[in-house]
């Protein structure tokens, strides 16, 4: 059993992102929480948030679940994709002008239940 949380076009880099991410890959969801709570990155409050929103879905959308508790789940997978591209300018000396990258990324986690590793 597993539950999908999709965040998209969080305006921030999908690089910083992925930071965050890549720590709380494959760990229990508590744990997860846990250190995602005392993390100091911008990037962990839409993390944090999606990550709630797999575990709700755990409980919301399979009527078998009624049964599993919240411990006993774990980050089967989480990955951020790169989103579409905001490109703005900014002047510069001598008449030019360059090309500001306002990126944005699609955050998402899958929680599964530990019986099915």
């Amino acid at each position: 059993m597993e539950a999908r949380a999709t965040a998209k076009f969080v305006r921030m880099s999908p690089r910083k992102v992925r930071q965050v991410v890549d720590l709380i890959r494959g760990k229990d969801v508590e744990e997860s929480l846990n250190a995602l709570q005392f993390m100091k990155r911008a990037a962990r409050v839409p993390v944090e948030k999606t990550l709630r929103s797999a575990v709700a879905n755990v409980f919301n959308n399979d009527p078998e679940a009624a049964h599993i508790e919240p411990s006993d789940l774990y980050i089967k997978e989480a990955f951020v994709d790169e989103g579409p591209t905001m490109k703005r300018f900014r002047p510069r000396a001598m008449g030019r002008a360059t090309m500001i990258r306002k990126r944005t990324s699609h955050i998402t986690v899958v929680v599964g239940a530990k019986a099915d590793k």
